[in-house]
């Protein structure tokens, strides 16, 4: 059964921190096979891939035939039928537009001293996408990691997408067709990462990685940091939603599914200021789960995590979610505005009863990749910023280093680094003796 907590009981704040340190990621430790199939990839290229592919995905594969060729893609692109297509297409206008609106602005302006200052920004110059694959495959997540690269001026977009027993998604393909996705290749795993952050003889080594993934997917991610730069490393989904009493307990108890039905280790909370409504949502939740088609998972998620949490006021709920940090955060009250101001710390802010999670994870527009696990605290979500690099730019006029160099003089000398003096003093004395003639 769920876990149900009063802020005016007087174990309110152990349950409360009992949550918060529940551990919802799988406990077992891949790291050391993760690290055999990076150092097997690395060796290996492409035989390793295949191999691999061949153990763990069922699949027969070349190095020639690990790409999806244009024909193929085209076939599956084919087999969408033109509703979901409609969606599809719907959902990536809304992406793009949205992301659109996040290219920042180049800088430069001369101060008082003469200096000229400032930072342009530019694309990484190929970025990999890795796709849960087979008939698990989120095509939504192919549009929220490809679409942003593609806005951002990405040049090269790659994508791995596992096809266990040959098992392919069709939306997927039109997904990675509408985003603009130039490579698609049927591997996954650890070994995706690899190959796509170290290359292989049939793929080339891309600056970024991105994109959802089980454990060891994650894991291999933690281990080529570095040698690329990554998204996050994402756990378990979770939501929070925050509730009046002038709700109606069935919308909320299908958003709090919404989630639960992700992962048995997904996490449902609903905090609300009437404690009728806690009993009539978890009353609906019970009655709903065994007509979901994923009602195993979604009953593991809400027996194991879910959580109803009553408290005196709406100030209360906005203090508790900041502690949770929310990967979603839903405002089902009356002045949703209001309270949002003072939520700090949430992935994404849905404001309003008619706006359910369910709909920002398709086609609202802002991206679905957020921080998880409380990462909110610091983290943001995934958006157009991700694939962009700023670099500042400065030139000085002679007049600007006579005036700021000195400083910088005195300063190098305080570190103990004689050529960095030495660098600014060498061009101060010869402005020096420029003025002296």
């Amino acid at each position: 059964m769920p876990v149900t907590l009063n802020i005016d009981d007087a174990d309110f704040e152990a349950g409360f921190q009992h949550m918060l340190s529940a551990k919802r990621e799988d406990s077992s430790d891949v790291n050391e096979a993760v690290a055999a199939i990076i150092a097997r990839v690395r060796a290996e290229g492409d035989a390793a891939l295949c191999d691999l592919t061949a153990r763990f995905d069922r699949l027969s594969l070349t190095p020639g035939t690990l790409r999806f060729s244009p024909d193929e893609i085209a076939a599956e692109v084919a087999k969408v039928g033109p509703e979901d297509r409609a969606a599809l297409e719907l959902a990536a206008d809304r992406i793009r537009a949205y992301h659109a609106r996040q290219i920042p602005e180049d800088a430069s302006w001369t101060d008082a001293q003469g200096a000229t200052l400032g930072w342009r920004w530019s694309a990484v110059s190929a970025a990999g996408l890795y796709v849960p694959g087979g008939q698990a495959a989120y095509p939504s997540s192919v549009l929220m990691n490809a679409i942003p690269a593609r806005v951002a001026g990405v040049e090269r977009l790659v994508i791995c997408v596992p096809t266990p027993g040959g098992v392919i998604n069709p939306l997927v393909m039109l997904a990675a067709q509408l985003s603009g996705v130039d490579e698609i290749y049927r591997i996954g795993g650890a070994q995706a990462v690899a190959a796509m952050a170290y290359g292989t003889g049939s793929i080339a080594p891309v600056d970024k990685i991105t994109g959802p993934g089980n454990a060891y997917v994650a894991a291999a991610k933690r281990q080529v940091f570095g040698r690329v730069g990554i998204d996050m490393i994402a756990g378990p989904s979770e939501v929070l939603v925050i509730a009046d009493g002038d709700q109606n307990p069935d919308w909320l108890a299908w958003d709090l599914l919404a989630q639960a039905e992700h992962d048995a280790d997904a996490q449902s909370i609903l905090i609300t200021t009437d404690a009728d409504m806690a009993r009539r949502v978890a009353a609906a939740v019970e009655r709903i789960i065994p007509t979901l088609q994923r009602s195993a998972i979604a009953g593991a998620s809400w027996r194991d995590y879910g959580t109803l949490i009553v408290v005196r006021d709406l100030d209360q709920a906005a203090a508790l979610s900041n502690r949770i940090a929310p990967e979603h955060l839903e405002l089902c009250v009356a002045d949703p505005e209001g309270l949002a101001a003072k939520c700090i710390h949430a992935g994404a802010i849905f404001l309003g009863a008619h706006t359910p999670e369910a709909v920002g994870d398709y086609v609202s527009g802002p991206n679905h990749v957020l921080p998880t696990a409380r990462s909110a605290r610091f983290s943001s979500g995934l958006s157009v910023m991700d694939f962009l690099k700023r670099t500042t730019m400065a030139r000085l006029s002679p007049g600007a280093l006579a005036a700021i160099g000195p400083a910088a003089v005195r300063l190098a000398a305080s570190e103990g680094l004689q050529a960095h003096g030495a660098s600014v003093q060498a061009r101060l004395e010869l402005l020096n003796e420029r003025v002296g003639e």
